[in-house]
């Protein structure tokens, strides 16, 4: 789905213009994103397979739960609208914390240039996994993994996992250790 979003220049900050989501991705330009991993007090996260029809990863293990941040819109706005959407948990403000932002670049191909800030929350919380409701457009599977049967996928030569580097998980890791 198409939709409007803000553009951002080198250093992250707003540039005050917006353009369509598919326009971003053609071009390359700078735009702002929400990654939310879900956690319980096991330490067992939340992972989603992306959907099969994605153009970007199909197929593989990822986040909890990600999107773009709309036009206008706040980063734990979107957070919540997104894991609502993806999983179907509500959730609100004080049960995200936020930990950081990334940028990362990844020319998919000459058509779909993937440059984005992601802003990054951790969200420790209770949740009976046979009872979230997925996305099917964006989520194909969910499941829970242990923090460090995680660590070891996504560090395995044979992963299944989208390449988020090493310093991307090293902070999400670190965070979720630390809470």
């Amino acid at each position: 789905m198409d939709e409007l979003i803000d553009i951002y220049n080198n250093v992250g900050n707003s540039t005050g213009e917006t353009c369509l989501k598919s326009f971003a991705h053609k071009k390359g330009i700078l735009h702002a994103s929400v990654h939310i991993w879900i956690f319980n007090k096991q330490k067992e996260i939340l992972i989603q397979k992306r959907a099969a029809i994605k153009d970007t990863f199909p197929n593989l293990w990822d986040v909890s739960v990600a999107g773009h941040i709309a036009a206008g819109e706040k980063p734990i706005v979107s957070a919540i609208r997104e894991i609502e959407e993806e999983v179907g948990l509500k959730i609100i403000p004080n049960q995200l914390d936020f930990i950081g932002t990334f940028q990362k670049k990844i020319h998919h191909h000459k058509n779909l240039i993937d440059n984005e800030l992601h802003h990054v929350f951790i969200c420790n919380v209770e949740f009976d996994l046979n009872s979230l409701k997925i996305q099917e457009e964006e989520v194909a599977e969910v499941n829970l993994i242990s923090l460090q049967d995680l660590i070891k996928l996504v560090h395995s030569n044979k992963s299944n996992f989208v390449p988020h580097g090493k310093s991307y998980f090293k902070m999400v890791f670190d965070a979720i250790k630390k809470s």
